[in-house]
């Protein structure tokens, strides 16, 4: 946005300076009579902009702290990320580089005077439009940090990764439905002869290049697993990925293989589906603490979670085990279920909340709702086995037979929706 000022400026001088026009002229409410009321104008609103700016900047460092020590740190990517608070601090500093490079060009020798009266038109409408901004600043600060719209957005940033990384046919085609390979396809000699190939670094795993994964195993004519997902941390030195057959594991191919892998110091969603509902689960176990004890917060992130989670269970989660065009097995990547993604969900908000009444009943309730999108039996075994637990903590911590009798309630209507 500043390099848009920067070229508009020039553009709207130039156009002063080669060109004559009553266009501005006609407008009175815009046009400056002289160098001294040119100036004047601009450079109020370059000093007011620096002035909003700072404000601006000051608001969303506090916006920020807010929702570090309510939602947890991990949610500041989410608040740096916002594409209003960008567009708000860029129209500001936009602004003020636009008046400057006007201000520059204002020549008061009566000899070569020259006032670009566009140009400064173009700053008193930039500067509405700030004031405009500004305006939807406010409302939007006041927004962002309202724990109903943290979470409605992590949870459509949830909803989005589930569409990317599981699409509706994956794998080997919705004509080849084949999930676990031939036991010939594994070679028996597997564990003997497979060398790994070991972590360059530790750090956590963003992503995998799993075309470049592929096509390493094809040129070299190997069979590779992957020891880890991404989201893992591994330490350097560990082992990453095993090839076989081992003798033709070469350092050059090792490193091939490390560039595969994308490290860095913070997880993201980019193909860690178990990444925003960490996020969810934080905000959850963060409002059920001693010190803050909102359970209302809690089963808002559940209310999502179910949404999420029923998204997920229509869609097929792909194959660990990835051929080529030849019908060869290549790839066996590390697996990711729906039971492993049921557990990152509910553990922890169950652990935290198996006092609260409300809290149960609603995990109960998200099971409920979860079961009639569920179509898997080793889904439904998961979903049963978490009501059962859900069921028993409920049972040992909360001790008023009617409260007791109203998760009863609950957890029965689950079961029959899992043994629909």
């Amino acid at each position: 946005m500043v390099i848009g000022a920067i070229g508009l400026s020039l553009l709207t001088i130039q156009i002063d300076q080669n060109y004559e026009t009553d266009v501005i002229s006609d407008l009175g409410w815009a046009y400056s009579l002289g160098p001294n009321g040119s100036r004047a104008i601009l450079s109020a609103i370059a000093g007011s902009m620096v002035s909003v700016a700072t404000t601006a900047f000051s608001i969303t460092i506090v916006a920020l702290q807010l929702a570090s020590s309510q939602f947890g740190p991990r949610l500041l990517r989410n608040f740096m990320q916002d594409t209003g608070n960008q567009l708000v601090l860029g129209t500001f500093i936009a602004t003020f580089v636009y008046s400057l490079m006007v201000l520059r060009t204002i020549n008061g020798v009566e000899e070569n005077e020259f006032v670009p009266h566009l140009a400064v038109t173009g700053g008193l409408g930039l500067a509405i439009a700030s004031i405009g901004v500004l305006i939807y600043f406010i409302h939007h600060s006041a927004t962002s940090i309202q724990v109903d719209y943290v979470v409605s957005h992590v949870g459509r940033e949830l909803e989005t990764a589930i569409d990317r990384l599981f699409p509706q046919k994956m794998g080997r085609g919705a004509d080849q439905q084949r999930h676990e390979p031939h036991p010939s396809e594994i070679p028996p000699n597997f564990e003997q002869d497979a060398r790994p190939v070991k972590a360059n670094g530790s750090n956590y795993i963003q992503a995998i290049d799993q075309q470049r994964l592929m096509q390493l195993a094809i040129t070299h004519d190997l069979l590779l697993r992957i020891d880890h997902r991404p989201g893992n941390f591994v330490v350097k030195g560990s082992y990453l990925v095993w090839v076989f057959p081992g003798d033709r594991l070469q350092k050059a191919l090792a490193q091939e293989i490390n560039d595969a892998f994308v490290l860095g110091s913070q997880r993201t969603d980019q193909q860690d589906i178990e990444f925003s509902i960490n996020q969810l689960v934080e905000i959850s176990a963060r409002a059920l603490s001693p010190g803050i004890n909102d359970p209302f917060t809690a089963i808002r992130c559940i209310d999502q979670l179910s949404a999420s989670l029923s998204h997920l269970a229509q869609r097929e989660i792909p194959s660990c085990y990835r051929y080529d065009e030849k019908d060869c097995l290549r790839v066996i990547a590390k697996p990711l279920t729906f039971p492993d993604i049921l557990d990152t969900a509910f553990n922890q908000i169950r652990q935290y909340g198996k006092s609260s009444v409300g809290v149960m009943m609603r995990l109960l309730e998200a099971i409920t709702v979860i079961a009639h999108f569920t179509h898997d039996p080793t889904d439904r075994t998961a979903l049963l086995r978490h009501a059962e637990m859900i069921h028993r903590d409920s049972q040992e911590n909360i001790t008023e037979k009617l409260d007791q009798q109203d998760i009863q309630e609950r957890y029965l209507s689950a079961m029959k929706a899992i043994r629909k």
